[in-house]
């Protein structure tokens, strides 16, 4: 089991922006798809970005595709989650989460779960 903790969430005005980090323990970090998910008060947590274990593919939900980034650091064991332009729709606790496959998230693919970080966006 990977352990992940999230950091970089807070407080921010619309059209602002944040990076979120997140960072792993264990030896399999680097070989497996990493993603960002987030949930909304009284919404489902939907999905959000993915990365491939090598950083050279990515994959965005249509909601942030533009404004989100997602990048990986292989030799810190961290993902981050780049967000601009944020809008208040954007409120949300932001997961991060590791898949057991390298190449991304599949049905019932997600090895582990961070605590979550928060993101709030004043309007």
């Amino acid at each position: 089991q990977v352990q992940l903790v999230e950091s970089g969430g807070g407080l921010v005005q619309a059209g602002g922006s944040l990076r979120l980090s997140c960072a792993a323990s264990g030896r399999t970090f680097s070989s497996s798809a990493m993603g960002w998910f987030r949930q909304a008060p009284g919404k489902e947590r939907e999905f959000v970005a993915t990365i491939n274990w090598s950083g050279g593919r990515t994959y965005y939900s249509d909601s942030v595709k533009g404004r989100f980034t997602i990048s990986r650091d292989n030799a810190k064991n961290t993902v981050y989650l780049q967000i601009d332009s944020l809008k208040p729709e954007d409120t949300a606790v932001y997961y991060c989460a590791r898949s057991r496959y390298s190449d991304g998230f599949y049905e019932g693919s997600v090895a582990d779960w961070g605590q979550g970080t928060q993101v709030t966006v004043s309007s």
